[in-house]
């Protein structure tokens, strides 16, 4: 019984831990088209900057929420560890 619990959450670890590798890798990918000095801003450049920041902010928290859930599992297992 408490191999398998064991087993089950070192998978859930690994699991939790490669989609927050996938979630920021995704991130980290997002470009946005480089501006000159002498070129104007408009509206179409705010708009493609401002969401880009948003989508990499989104994928961003993401990746931070499955980095913390994956501590909290391992935690978990090493408290089970510990007591039995």
């Amino acid at each position: 019984m408490l191999t398998t619990l064991n087993v089950v959450l070192d998978l859930l670890i690994a699991s939790a831990a490669c989609l927050s590798a996938w979630f920021w890798w995704i991130a980290s990918r997002q470009r946005v088209r480089r501006i000159s000095r002498n070129e104007e801003l408009d509206a179409a450049d705010m708009n493609r900057i401002v969401t880009t920041l948003n989508r990499t902010q989104i994928l961003n928290s993401r990746a931070a929420l499955f980095t913390a859930l994956a501590a909290l599992i391992a935690a978990l297992r090493i408290i089970i560890g510990v007591l039995f």
